[in-house]
C-alpha cells in the first residue's frame, strides 16, 4: 500500500487525468465519425481552409513545407538521431523513451487505421497513401514534439519551449486539412491518440525504470 502511495506523484496523477481526457476526445471523435456519421465539422473545416487558399495566393508552398516535419521521411531519421544524441549526452532513459514512443506510436497508428478503415478525402492536393483515421501526421507529430517539449522542460530547464512546440503541432494538423489529406476529425483524433499514447508510454517507462532501479539496488 505504501509503495502504491509512493508512486502516486503529482506527475503521475496529472498524467492519468491527461490520458483520460485524451482518450475521451478520441472516443468522441469515433462516435462523431462512425456512429453519428456526421460530416458537419469536417465540411466546416475544409471550407474554411479552402477559403484561406483562395484568399492567400502562394500559401500552398509553405503549407507543404510545414507538413513535411511530421512525415515519416522526417520523423524516422529524427527518431533515431534524437535518441542517439540523448544517449551520448547521458540521458539513457530519455533516449529509450523517445524510441519506444515513436516506433510504438507508428505501429499503433497503423493498427488504428486498419481497424477504423476510413478512406482519405478524394480531393487531396498531394499524393497520399494509406487510410485516414486517425491522422498519422497529427498523432506522431504530437508524440514526437510532445516528447521533445517534456525533455526540454524536465531536463534542460526550457519549459517555455512547450508552447511553441504545441503550436507547431497544431499548425501541422491544420496543414493536413488544408491539403485535403485528412478530415478535421482525423486530425483531432490523431492529436488525442498521440497525447494518450505519449502519456501511457511515459508513465509505463517511469514505473518500469523505478522497479528496475529497486531490483538493482536490492541485488
Amino acid at each position: 500500500m505504501l509503495t502504491l502511495v509512493g508512486l502516486l506523484t503529482a506527475e503521475i496523477v496529472f498524467g492519468v487525468v491527461l490520458f483520460i481526457a485524451a482518450f475521451a476526445v478520441f472516443f468522441y471523435m469515433t462516435r462523431v465519425v462512425f456512429v453519428n456519421n456526421s460530416l458537419a465539422l469536417d465540411n466546416w473545416a475544409s471550407n474554411l481552409m479552402d477559403g484561406f487558399r483562395r484568399d492567400i495566393p502562394g500559401l500552398t508552398g509553405p503549407v507543404r513545407f510545414v507538413t513535411f516535419f511530421a512525415a515519416l521521411p522526417f520523423l524516422l531519421p529524427a527518431s533515431l538521431i534524437g535518441p542517439w544524441l540523448l544517449r551520448r549526452a547521458g540521458y539513457r532513459r530519455e533516449a529509450f523513451e523517445l524510441v519506444v514512443a515513436m516506433f510504438g506510436g507508428i505501429l499503433l497508428n497503423q493498427l488504428l487505421k486498419m481497424y477504423f478503415n476510413r478512406p482519405r478525402p478524394s480531393n487531396a492536393l498531394l499524393q497520399t497513401l494509406g487510410l485516414s483515421f486517425p491522422s498519422g501526421h497529427a498523432m506522431l507529430g504530437m508524440t514526437f514534439y510532445g516528447c521533445l517539449a517534456w525533455l526540454l522542460a524536465r531536463h534542460f530547464g526550457r519549459p517555455g519551449w512547450a508552447i511553441p512546440l504545441l503550436i507547431w503541432v497544431g499548425m501541422i494538423g491544420l496543414t493536413r486539412v488544408y491539403l485535403h489529406a485528412h478530415y478535421a476529425t482525423d486530425v483531432l483524433a490523431g492529436f488525442a491518440g498521440g497525447a494518450a499514447w505519449l502519456v501511457a508510454c511515459r508513465l509505463g517507462i517511469k514505473l518500469f525504470w523505478k522497479e528496475e532501479k529497486e531490483i538493482l539496488s536490492e541485488e
